[in-house]
């Protein structure tokens, strides 16, 4: 915070690795503070790996997080009269018309990634998820608060050992959600806005960092937010990395026909500010186990559409005949 004889500073790391040698890393992330010197921003996007076969598009899934990765970032840090929601919304939408000319844009498994936003200001600390990447809030007393999307653990593992059935879910009501090409899917996604009193520091991760806590159960996410302070995000994958070759759970969780990322990228983000968010209470440290959701009657039906907002689609239609293609980022740390 900035007062009488202060400074407003921050700290971010960031640390990266591919699933696999043999795939590019798949993974965005990028942390941005305005020229105005006060708040700034974090995005954190995790690239679904699709299985083999057709997927529609021509272009591979780095070229899709980085031109989301990039809007997200570009948006996030200028336009602060925007909703984080409206943001992913406008996001997608420019992402979507830089290949819907060349590419099949219905077809379900076409590029898309999960995300996680935050973005704050003196007052405030704005938050958004979609699926299952995490964020964690660190309160001033220590206390870490986790916001988590858990719509993609409610599916069952026989549905998801079966691409034809995970499919059906994907992007559809009763399933789970992620960004894709539908600006619409920015209406599911977790958001809130807590007081920055609240909150000293902030971490994001993929699910594949958040395996120490989700997987392994190595500690709880406090635990986890530890091992970021002392060791730094590397110390954290370096953890996961040695978990995954001891325990031969990591094989049958990434060898499956799971929809996203757990065979593949981790990535964990860590930024420190001298206050920040709050949103759901930390329970446990695993995802508390949720009843399967109810199989819709007719897994072809289309859901309920979420329509953007009248300015997010004037926006768009002023954007549209000069669409901007995204800026690359990279990590820095900051003290």
């Amino acid at each position: 915070m900035r007062g009488a004889g202060t400074l407003d500073a921050m700290r971010s790391e960031a640390a990266s690795l591919p699933g696999s040698p043999e795939r590019p890393n798949e993974d965005w992330a990028a942390a941005a503070l305005p020229a105005s010197g006060s708040g700034g921003t974090v995005v954190l996007l995790d690239g679904v790996t699709p299985p083999a076969g057709d997927d529609g598009c021509v272009h591979t899934v780095p070229w899709f997080t980085a031109r989301l990765g990039g809007a997200l970032t570009e948006l996030s840090g200028s336009r602060r009269d925007l909703s984080l929601s409206e943001i992913l919304s406008l996001s997608i939408w420019r992402t979507a018309d830089a290949h819907r000319d060349t590419c099949d844009l219905s077809h379900v498994r076409t590029p898309q990634a999960t995300v996680v936003l935050a973005r704050w200001d003196e007052t405030s600390v704005e938050h958004l998820v979609l699926s299952d990447s995490v964020l964690l809030l660190e309160s001033p007393d220590g206390a870490v608060r986790a916001v988590l999307d858990d719509r993609l653990d409610r599916v069952p593992d026989e549905v998801r050992r079966s691409l034809a059935a995970t499919d059906r879910l994907r992007n559809r009501e009763g399933g789970f959600f992620t960004a894709a090409a539908d600006p619409a899917v920015a209406g599911r996604a977790v958001t809130g806005t807590s007081p920055r009193a609240e909150v000293r520091a902030l971490a994001a991760l993929t699910d594949g960092a958040s395996r120490w806590v989700e997987l392994f159960g190595a500690g709880d996410w406090a635990g986890c937010f530890g091992v970021l302070r002392e060791e730094g995000p590397a110390g954290l994958l370096r953890r996961v990395r040695a978990l995954e070759a001891a325990d031969a759970r990591a094989a049958g969780r990434t060898g499956g026909s799971s929809t996203t990322t757990r065979r593949r990228c981790t990535r964990s983000w860590r930024t420190a500010e001298p206050s920040g968010p709050a949103v759901e209470p930390l329970g446990s440290h695993r995802r508390a186990p949720r009843a399967p959701p109810p199989s819709p009657s007719d897994p072809t039906a289309e859901p309920p559409v979420v329509q953007p907002s009248e300015r997010t689609l004037k926006w768009c239609r002023r954007r549209a005949s000069s669409a901007t293609s995204a800026r690359s980022q990279s990590a820095s740390l900051r003290t």
